[in-house]
This record gives C-alpha cells, sequence and structure tokens, in this order.
C-alpha cells in the first residue's frame, strides 16, 4: 500500500488537496472497452448546463468502438457510439479539436499516426492521417494538444516514458494542413519531464496534454499496476507554451512541476480544459473498472 502512503504525504503539502472534494467521478464505460484515453471538447448542451465531449478508446481490434459522445452534467453522464468511416486506428489516446475549424479534430493513436477528422452527427470520417514527426524507437504515445495564436498553430505531444529510469519525452512543432487535409509539421523541439505524483515502478509521466487560455501547460500523470489496478494520477502544472508573430513555439517547462490535485485509485488518461471556463473535463481509462469522468477547477488564469 505505499502509493496511498505517498498520497497521504503529499496532501500535506500546503495548497493540494484531495481532488474528489469538489466534484463526483460518473462512470461511463463498464470495462476496459469503454475507458476513456482522451477527450475533446464538442459543446455546450442547449441550456448551457452541460458539455458534449468526444471521447477515444484505446481499443485494437477490428470492428470495437473507437469514439463515443459524451454529454456530461452534474449527477448523470449519456453516452452514444460514433462511427468511424474510414482507415481504422489500433490504440487511440489522445483526441483535440482543431481551432477555428468547426466539427474537425485530430485524433492520436499511441504508435504516433494522426487522424483527421470530420464529425457530422454520429460519424466521424477520416479525411486523411498521418505520422507524427521524430519518432522515437519505443516511443509510446499518450498526449496531444493544439495552441492557436494570431492564426498561427502548434501541437505539443509526448511519449509518455515509464518509471523512474525513463522520463517522458515533451514535443512541440508548428502545424499546417495541406490542401487535400493531411497534418504537416514543422521543426521540432524537445523537453524531457519527471513526474513528481506519481513516483513508482509504473508511472506514466504524460498521460495527457491540456494547455489554458493563457498558454499553462497542465500534465496529467498515471501510475498503473495492472488491467484491474491498483491506479495513482495527478494533474500539473507543468509549465508554459507561447506562439511568436511569425508561429515559431517556444515551451518553457517548471524546474518543479506543481501539483494540482491527486486521484488515488483512478488512471487519468484525459485532461480537456472547458472553453470560457476554469474547469478541465477529466477522463479516465481504469482498464477492466471501466471509465469515469468529472470536472475540477485547474485551468484558471
Amino acid at each position: 500500500m505505499a502509493w496511498l502512503a505517498a498520497a497521504a504525504a503529499l496532501l500535506t503539502i500546503p495548497g493540494i488537496t484531495p481532488a474528489g472534494a469538489a466534484d463526483d467521478w460518473q462512470k461511463v464505460g463498464d470495462d476496459a472497452r469503454g475507458g476513456v484515453s482522451g477527450i475533446a471538447f464538442e459543446g455546450r448542451t442547449a441550456d448551457g448546463a452541460g458539455v458534449r465531449a468526444l471521447a477515444v478508446h484505446d481499443n485494437k481490434q477490428t470492428g470495437q468502438r473507437r469514439l463515443s459522445r459524451i454529454t456530461h452534467r452534474a449527477g448523470s453522464d449519456d453516452v452514444s457510439p460514433i462511427t468511424w468511416d474510414g482507415a481504422e486506428p489500433v490504440d487511440l489516446e489522445a483526441v483535440e479539436a482543431i481551432p477555428e475549424m468547426p466539427g474537425e479534430y485530430l485524433a492520436l493513436a499511441s504508435r504516433g499516426i494522426v487522424y483527421r477528422l470530420k464529425v457530422t452527427g454520429s460519424t466521424a470520417t477520416v479525411v486523411d492521417y498521418s505520422p507524427l514527426p521524430a519518432i522515437g524507437e519505443g516511443a509510446d504515445f499518450e498526449s496531444f494538444a493544439l495552441v492557436a495564436r494570431g492564426g498561427h498553430l502548434a501541437a505539443l505531444w509526448a511519449d509518455r516514458g515509464a518509471g523512474a529510469d525513463r522520463p517522458a519525452t515533451l514535443y512541440a512543432a508548428p502545424l499546417t494542413f495541406a490542401s487535400w487535409g493531411q497534418p504537416q509539421f514543422g521543426s521540432v523541439t524537445r523537453r524531457t519531464y519527471r513526474a513528481t505524483y506519481p513516483t513508482d515502478d509504473t508511472t506514466r509521466h504524460i498521460s495527457d496534454i491540456s494547455v489554458t487560455a493563457s498558454g499553462r501547460i497542465l500534465f496529467s500523470s498515471a501510475a498503473d499496476a495492472g488491467d484491474d489496478g491498483p491506479f495513482d494520477s495527478a494533474v500539473s502544472d507543468a509549465g508554459r507554451v507561447t506562439l511568436s508573430a511569425a508561429g515559431g513555439v517556444r515551451v518553457r517547462l517548471n524546474r518543479t512541476p506543481v501539483v494540482l490535485g491527486t486521484f488515488p485509485q483512478h488512471k487519468v488518461e484525459a485532461v480537456e480544459c472547458l472553453p470560457g471556463s476554469p474547469r478541465a473535463l477529466l477522463g479516465t481509462d481504469d482498464e477492466n473498472l471501466g471509465g469515469y469522468v468529472r470536472t475540477a477547477r485547474f485551468c484558471g488564469a
């Protein structure tokens, strides 16, 4: 039970409180096929009280669901399937809305293939797909985020890392699209990152990325001891990203990440700052225990 002791110790640090205090986890998947590996804001409900989001699942077999729509409200969640139309991915781990392109998204598979999608109603059509640049041997990607400033677009993604011997590697690059729709990446910069919580041998240092409106970079980190757990995770304020007037990308990571919240017994793999709100929508892939979502106040200035 070392992870419980670590969690208790961490929560004695000023400013760190149990993340479950403000919101409750709500179940959206019953087993390993229904876990939330990535999440993207789609819009708000007509009454403004709920949030619609697209969630990707890390399923690998032909015909298994790759994408769902979650309508999240306090106390209830509705989940409906999205039909995937096009080349079928293996092990989707992240999804992100493309700024200024309504209904269009980029979804990332763990081996580094990016799928550009057009979502209409209950169908997601593959427009095109492309490998990430600078894929290293053995890389395993679980995270992807987009940043838009002054008409320019940049992408952030990371090899998740593994335990003490392998930190995560964060990548950043300008992003454009070919006339036929294919994602195209510019010059790549790299930074290494080690989570300060959790810190055991199963830690994935970066399990997802979100960027606030002011450019703060949030990372989730997760520990996974097996398909039945135990799990542990946290969300941290890790640094800042800026885009120059010419579209250049600059990433600065904090020397010591600030842990914003911890989530014992859950494996957070999805973090999405909600537009116009200080809240993030979080999703978990708790393997055989299913998937859960909730919100937390992580995205304010």
